[in-house]
């Protein structure tokens, strides 16, 4: 049997909320598959579970917040081969033994007044699951579908997603059949709520919990740890953006709207190639010691519509096609601000890349995300006057910047890291 713990969605997470599971004991699982959405101080995120098997039992609760690495369900590591094809077992030929029982089922029974020796579990095996108890301790009266520890709740048992969404709508809880595990109430029970009272005028919006404070609080103990303990050094080089700049008129001019690509994209795409010329931009620093990273997962940095900044990554950059890229990029940035991530777009990254130049910024001098070990900044496409084989022009240019980890390279290896960035560049149909 396996845990499937709270992950870390970042280096500033301490916690998270289960706001919705997706699974329920008895359901098949495989790896990469989604099993729950969790809230954190930054975003809503989708969490991917890293190994196939059955799940056996929640041990969290929809609504509770608990630390990073908690265990938050127990799975039964078999594949559903396996358990197909495993024979049924002989029927007993004396005494039941006593059901298999976890801790923490045991400890709800006790609370719950249920025997559990005349219970027949329903998980693998015959194990008795949190189900089975709350099953056995309902009661017969108004309060026969709430299971035990839901008792005593002021309302109905609902998610945070629903609840904040349900204040913000003038939707009263207590009228909604919940959907969601254990029939609590899901953010499509309070839409569907909505969409079936049309002659209702909704009330004004109440103001939505200020998340953009504790977001801002994540962020700046986030930098403030990186600044105290990563010594960086910065670097800055002017590029010259002539030949991608032609090279992308050209391009686009035979591509319908829907296809064409940005500048940003070739920007990402040298600099996860840049990478492999110089490693040591492209890792983490853990316990004193710098982990090389063969994969190039470049984490993004999205301003977010209500404030704050988060930094998901698009995986094996370095492997994407152009247009793969740019697929990649509209898809995580319009994710990003909608609060539809992955555990993994943030668990990740081996380096970042932010570019303000849209903002109207010519120079970016970032601050890196712990424990990765290099921050690239891109600021605003300018024109400038360049001189090249002795002739004097007008070029169009960008001011790339590199925030880097001192333990682990030296202002030789990041201007090498910089001026490969510039090669690459300069060779955009290679790219």
């Amino acid at each position: 049997m396996g845990d499937f713990t709270m992950p870390s969605l970042g280096a500033d997470m301490e916690a998270g909320t289960i706001a919705q599971w997706l699974v329920k004991p008895g359901d098949e699982v495989h790896r990469g598959g989604i099993v729950a959405v969790v809230e954190t101080e930054k975003s809503t995120m989708e969490v991917e579970i890293f190994e196939s098997g059955v799940i056996d039992e929640l041990l969290v609760h929809e609504g509770e917040s608990v630390p990073v690495g908690t265990v938050l369900a127990h799975v039964t590591t078999r594949t559903a081969e396996a358990v197909t094809a495993a024979p049924p077992p002989p029927p007993p030929s004396g005494p039941l033994p006593p059901p298999v029982v976890s801790p923490v089922v045991r400890r709800l029974a006790e609370r719950s007044g249920v025997d559990l020796a005349v219970l027949s579990g329903s998980g693998l095996g015959g194990t008795v699951t949190r189900a089975d108890v709350e099953r056995a301790a309902q009661p017969t009266g108004d309060e026969g579908a709430r299971p035990e520890w839901a008792l005593g709740r002021a309302g109905p048992r609902s998610s945070p997603l629903a609840r904040r969404l349900a204040a913000e709508l003038g939707v009263d809880l207590s009228a909604l059949r919940g959907s969601g595990p254990h029939g609590s109430v899901v953010e499509r029970d309070v839409r569907l709520a909505v969409e079936v009272r049309p002659d209702e005028t909704p009330p004004a919006p109440v103001a939505p919990e200020d998340r953009q404070a504790a977001m801002r609080r994540a962020i700046g103990a986030l930098m403030a740890r990186s600044k105290r303990e990563i010594p960086h050094y910065y670097l800055s080089t002017t590029i010259d953006l002539t030949a991608p700049a032609a090279w992308l008129e050209q391009t686009n001019l035979e591509r319908p709207i829907t296809g064409r690509l940005i500048m940003s994209v070739l920007l990402l795409k040298a600099t996860a190639l840049a990478v492999k010329a110089v490693p040591e931009m492209n890792g983490f620093m853990g316990g004193g010691t710098f982990a090389s990273s063969e994969a190039v997962h470049v984490g993004v940095a999205v301003s977010l519509r209500t404030g704050g900044v988060i930094a998901p990554a698009i995986h094996n950059v370095d492997q994407l096609t152009l247009d793969e890229l740019m697929t990649g990029l509209k898809d995580l940035v319009g994710r990003a601000r909608t609060g539809v991530l992955r555990t993994s777009e943030m668990s990740d990254p081996t380096i970042t890349v932010t570019n303000l130049g849209e903002l109207g910024v010519e120079t970016v001098f970032g601050v890196i995300y712990p424990p990765q070990v290099a921050l690239v900044g891109f600021g605003r496409v300018t024109e400038r006057a360049w001189a090249r084989d002795g002739m004097l022009g007008v070029h169009p240019c960008v001011t790339a910047t590199l925030s880097a980890d001192h333990r682990v390279s030296d202002g030789h290896r990041g201007g090498r890291f910089l001026a490969e960035i510039d090669r690459l560049l300069q060779e955009p149909g290679k790219l």
